[in-house]
Order: structure tokens, then sequence, then C-alpha cells
């Protein structure tokens, strides 16, 4: 653990539950053709920001799948009609709404 002004930074998740969350997530993925990637996507990053403390404040996703297939299906239309030229925003899209939906536990 790292200190920081007196306050404590650190990831608090295991590897075998981080193996196990990636393999349903794959496996959600695959069975249903990418349809269903934003939950899987959901569920992974979520795992992960759930088990993460910044100087002593727990993180917490809020996002959605259900949110984040609308926002997926929207980028992917503006994919398709750009002849992919959208495609290169789409990662940055994403960083952005993970972000956003990213507070400290303890904030609402």
């Amino acid at each position: 653990m790292e200190t920081w002004k007196g306050r404590t930074s650190f990831f608090d998740g295991g590897l075998l539950q981080f193996i196990g969350w990636s393999i349903l997530g794959g496996l959600i993925t695959i069975c249903t053709l990418g349809i269903c990637y934003p939950w899987a996507l959901c569920m992974i990053y979520g795992w992960k920001i759930n088990h993460t403390v910044i100087e002593g404040r727990r993180m917490r996703f809020t996002g959605s799948a259900v949110g984040l297939f609308g926002n997926w299906i929207k980028w992917l239309l503006l994919t398709i009609i750009t002849v992919g030229i959208y495609g290169f925003w789409v990662f940055i899209k994403l960083e952005d709404w993970k972000a956003r939906n990213t507070t400290f536990a303890n904030d609402y």
C-alpha cells in the first residue's frame, strides 16, 4: 500500500475473482455474438472500480448495461455512417462514459 498525505490507496480484488469475472464476461459476449458486450463490460469494469480505494475513499461504479447499450448502438450507427471514421472516437467516448459513472462510494 502506498501512503499519500496519511491516506492509503489500494486495490483489494483477487486474482481468482478477476479470472472468474473475465471468463464470465467473455462467455456472455461470445454466446450472444457481442450483443451483450455492454453488460460484460459493465460487470468487469464495475468489479475493478468497486475494489479500488483512492486516498482512503472507496470508488463506486454506478453505470448500467442498459445505459451503455443505448450509447453503444448510437456509436455503432455513427461508425457505420462515417464508414468507420467515428470508430476512432468510440474508445474516448467509452472512457468518458466510464468516468461519468464512477464516483466515491460515500459521495451520494
